[in-house]
């Protein structure tokens, strides 16, 4: 028996036909236009649409991160969006260098209330619209090509005709065919070119053609080729200017508009995030900072991109994903081992005021605001190069290679029992109770040091360690302090690696010392110790590293016991 075929009833979207299409070997060297549509497209796509006060507070972050045009409304549609765009109007709300922007339908009515709204701002833009493609044609106006162009001339002319009766505000025009990206091309210059033709915008008084991918049905390249096409084609070509509005319904948005900049758009609306119908507009942030990350500057400021999301997740009542680009709690952070250790090196080598290069980063996090805390975070699935950096970075440890590796299995322990997040402070926990909290069966008490440089054993030391319940006077020579400490203690242990580091300044500073020793022909083990004076760190990292190969033999002395006894 046949399965049923889903896919059987749906159509491919058919190429353009465009020959010597320039697009693909274009580079984006500089910004669009940028327009916020989270006011208007964005606020009506919300479960709950903001209230005036949330409108009010998002203008003003549109306005602080640089947006030029906002669009604020669709005046005619509800009377909270009429009321407060004249509100933005009356009490002077508008920054000078600010446009705003009003939607409306093509209907008579409709355009007067919405020219109504805006009028005495200083600079205002009405965006008249109709759909225009085949499946609207046919299935919702029932009406033909010419009746749809009647419709957009229509609304065109009394749009020119209602704004000049406010000469107090500087008007301009942006028309959308809207469902352009399923409509035939051919029609969508011929509606277009009309619409200019009754404009008559000039080079110096530009007129906005806004060319949406209002249900994105293919992949970005068709996209663009139909922007070049149309870039091409249209009538009063440097009289216009061509924006894009690109929903992101394959997911494919943000790559649409940068190919349809590369294709000759000079105009994006979006909205912060994504937010949008369906699965959303194009997101300007994301949009931006890829600039950013190219060495184009996008002419926004995300510097405090908390701050932005923050605002916007409080005005949508939508939270953003953590593994949003450039602003998820996540995208920063790397738990995989071979990434953090990879991250680690590359912190390392990173130069003030050199070309950005960290492995894994595409930019800098502090650019955003973001800090480098949340940058390597451990769990099951990290290695040493996080855990250390961590430790490093939070506690000023500087682990060496070696030790990084053994501590790393402790951590992982830990982190397969519970398989969750450790966080640097739960590292630091374990790292003090696996070293520094090692003082048993040996404890240090105090030294003494005497040096002469006749003897052949220069340095002389005495030394009191507690050993279980006594407490020993022990006395022994080397050629330098760790030597004669070790001799003193009268065990057989081979100092194999040494390593300090001063941790603070000024009078808190203390020293912290690593060591690696083999006692007797067992395998070599760290030992690890912080005290304001170093040659006492050296001495508790000494005892350290013994307590913790005792404690190891006991253990595995210990386990025959216990399979006897579990027998």
């Amino acid at each position: 028996m046949m399965l049923h075929n889903p896919a059987a009833k749906y159509r491919a979207f058919p190429p353009v036909q465009l020959s010597a299409r320039q697009w693909p070997d274009r580079v984006i060297s500089s910004p669009p236009i940028w327009m916020s549509a989270d006011l208007r497209d964005g606020n009506q796509a919300l479960v709950e649409p903001m209230s005036a006060e949330k409108k009010m507070l998002f203008f003003e972050l549109l306005v602080k991160i640089g947006l030029k045009q906002i669009e604020v409304g669709f005046p005619s549609a509800s009377q909270t969006d009429y009321d407060f765009v004249r509100k933005l109007v009356d009490e002077h709300r508008i920054p000078d260098d600010v446009t705003i922007i009003v939607l409306t339908q093509s209907r008579d009515e409709l355009i007067r209330r919405t020219i109504d709204a805006a009028a005495g701002a200083k600079r205002a833009i009405v965006h008249l619209y109709n759909s225009v493609a085949p499946v609207f044609r046919k299935v919702v106006f029932g009406m033909s090509r010419e009746q749809i162009t009647q419709i957009a001339t229509s609304g065109t002319a009394l749009v020119k005709q209602l704004v000049a009766e406010h000469p107090e505000t500087e008007w301009g025009f942006e028309y959308t065919p809207e469902s352009f990206s399923t409509t035939e091309l051919d029609f969508s210059k011929d509606i277009c070119d009309a619409v200019t033709a009754i404009w008559q915008p000039t080079s110096h008084a530009k007129m906005i053609i806004n060319l949406p991918s209002t249900v994105e049905c293919s992949t970005p390249n068709v996209y663009a080729d139909q922007i070049e096409w149309m870039s091409r084609k249209l009538a009063r070509r440097d009289a216009l200017i061509i924006s894009v509005h690109p929903h992101n319904d394959r997911g494919t948005a943000v790559a649409s508009a940068e190919l349809a900049m590369m294709a000759g758009a000079e105009r994006v609306e979006g909205c912060l995030f994504g937010n949008g119908e369906r699965t959303g507009n194009v997101d300007l942030v994301t949009l931006a900072l890829n600039l950013y990350s190219q060495g184009v500057h996008p002419g926004l400021d995300f510097s405090d991109i908390e701050a932005v999301r923050q605002c916007v997740e409080e005005c949508n009542q939508l939270p953003v994903h953590p593994r949003h680009p450039y602003v998820g709690d996540l995208v920063f952070t790397a738990f995989s081992g071979s990434h953090q250790d990879a991250i680690k090196k590359g912190f390392a080598q990173q130069q003030p005021g050199a070309i950005w290069e960290i492995p894994y980063l595409p930019i800098d996090p502090a650019d955003l605001g973001r800090s480098y805390d949340a940058v390597i975070r451990v769990n099951s699935q990290s290695g040493k190069g996080g855990i250390a950096y961590l430790l490093e970075k939070e506690y000023g440890l500087v682990l060496p290679r070696r030790l990084q590796i053994e501590f790393s299995r402790a951590v992982q322990a830990v982190a397969d029992a519970s398989g969750r997040e450790v966080e640097a402070h739960a590292i630091h926990a374990i790292f003090c109770r696996e070293y520094f909290e090692q003082t048993a069966p040996y404890a240090y008490g105090s030294h003494r040091l005497t040096e002469d440089t006749n003897n052949d054993e220069p340095v002389q030391i005495d030394i009191t360690v507690a050993h279980r319940q006594s407490t020993l006077a022990l006395q022994g020579g080397g050629n330098g302090p760790i030597d004669a400490f070790v001799n003193a203690l009268g065990l057989d242990i081979k100092l194999m690696d040494y390593h300090e580091h001063s941790i603070g300044k000024g009078a808190n500073a203390q020293a912290a010392c690593y060591v690696e020793l083999r006692l007797a022909n067992g395998p070599t083990i760290f030992g690890a110790a912080i005290d304001r004076n170093i040659v006492t760190a050296s001495f508790k990292a000494v005892l350290c590293a013994v307590n913790r190969q005792l404690k190891n033999e006991e253990i595995a002395a210990a386990a025959p016991c216990a399979a006897v006894k579990s027998a």
